[in-house]
């Protein structure tokens, strides 16, 4: 079985967006998707859940925003070894800061283009961000 990435947006589109680029990366990579903050922790809590190798985090969403589920899972013993990568549409250093001090691996402003959004995957599902400490992009 290949690795599990798990996106939490409440923007369907980009949901789609980001499982389809990960899909042409690789194939054998399973996306599994929650709308909000408040489903993401839901189904992360559950003991039967598989742990996922990734979690893509939008920073703004109604209900738990990405800051806050940010916190609850780096706070959460079964789950801060997952690397979170938080994305936003902003460029904010503030917002980028805040969130490397919760705990996010990355910062990723959403990608304009698809080719954009691919080359970021790539780079993040090599791991290539580990060797660059909370690096953000």
């Amino acid at each position: 079985m290949g690795r599990v990435v798990f996106i939490v947006d409440d923007d369907v589109d980009d949901r789609e967006f980001f499982c389809d680029a990960l899909h042409e990366i690789d194939h054998s990579i399973q996306c599994i998707c929650t709308a909000n903050g408040s489903e993401a922790i839901a189904l992360l809590s559950e003991p039967q859940f598989t742990l996922p190798d990734f979690i893509f985090l939008d920073m703004n969403m109604p209900r738990l925003g990405g800051k806050q589920c940010l916190s609850l899972i780096k706070n959460n013993h079964r789950l801060s070894h997952i690397p979170v990568i938080i994305f936003s549409n902003t460029r904010q250093y503030d917002e980028a800061e805040e969130a490397r001090q919760l705990g996010a691996a990355v910062f990723l402003t959403k990608p304009s283009t698809y080719s954009e959004l691919k080359q970021n995957l790539s780079w993040i599902l090599s791991r290539s961000f580990l060797q660059n400490n909370n690096k953000i992009a």
